[in-house]
């Protein structure tokens, strides 16, 4: 599926800060259907916080949020998941000792007549790995009990199956074995070609050619500089990154919205 020709989420000069520390310095962004951007940069960059803007985790200090061409004001990650933003972060958010099904459903769970729905979580959960090609051979089996990367799908299936127009995916390979990183990122190219808008924020570089079509570049609170995947390679990504080179475009652009 091709990206969508109007950007399904827009940032405009976004800020936020900590106390004295200005973290987002006025970044713009747009994120488009059918299209995963990276969003790259050293540590303390700003990525993870821009992130958490996104999803509601963090209220902007200044800024615009538009979703579909109209300003939208995200004051948490329950209002975020109103508007059909979702993230997955780091850590997974998933409970060890309830089961695959139990997963899939955290938070909103199906019930009849005020009893918990089980049945009807173990039919819809299976419909929900199967949409996305994810093997799980047993929905009742507790998450303690599997690998890396089946606990890394169902996170992702949990946030992709409920319709999301954006799909924040915090690091999600950092920790995996080789086979279970190429299971993850087909897992985000099917999630993909559905025409959601994903986000990627990683440092492992080599699969951001496996999945993204573009990159951001943060550094020190600033959106750098953006390429397309075809425009760009492996040097000038980690001088990108490590440097923070601004496109004399960027620079531009930014300076002109700030005057």
């Amino acid at each position: 599926m091709s990206r969508s020709a109007e950007p399904l989420m827009s940032l405009s000069g976004i800020r936020k800060v900590f106390g004295s520390n200005t973290v987002l310095k006025g970044v713009d962004l747009d994120l488009y259907g059918g299209e995963c951007l990276g969003l790259v940069g050293d540590n303390a960059a700003g990525k993870s916080t821009l992130s958490k803007v996104m999803s509601g985790a963090y209220i902007p200090d200044g800024g615009e949020i538009r979703l579909g061409g109209e300003v939208v004001h995200i004051a948490g990650p329950s209002e975020a998941r109103r508007h059909r933003i979702e993230m997955v972060y780091q850590d997974l958010s998933l409970c060890d000792t309830i089961d695959v099904a139990g997963n899939l459903f955290l938070g909103r769970e199906l019930s009849r007549s005020g009893v918990l729905n089980k049945a009807e979580m173990l039919r819809k959960g299976r419909e929900m790995l199967d949409a996305l090609d994810i093997r799980i051979p047993d929905m009742r089996a507790k998450v303690a009990m599997l690998s890396g990367g089946q606990r890394q799908s169902i996170a992702i299936a949990r946030a992709a199956s409920f319709a999301p127009r954006v799909l924040l995916l915090d690091e999600p390979t950092s920790a995996l074995a080789v086979a279970e990183v190429e299971a993850v990122l087909a897992l985000i190219n099917r999630v993909k070609a559905q025409g959601v808008a994903v986000v990627l924020v990683t440092h492992r570089l080599q699969d951001l050619f496996r999945v993204c079509d573009r990159i951001a570049f943060m550094y020190e609170g600033n959106k750098v500089a953006e390429r397309r995947m075809e425009d760009t390679n492996l040097d000038e990504i980690v001088r990108l990154i490590v440097g923070g080179n601004r496109d004399e475009a960027t620079a531009l652009d930014q300076a002109g919205a700030r005057s």
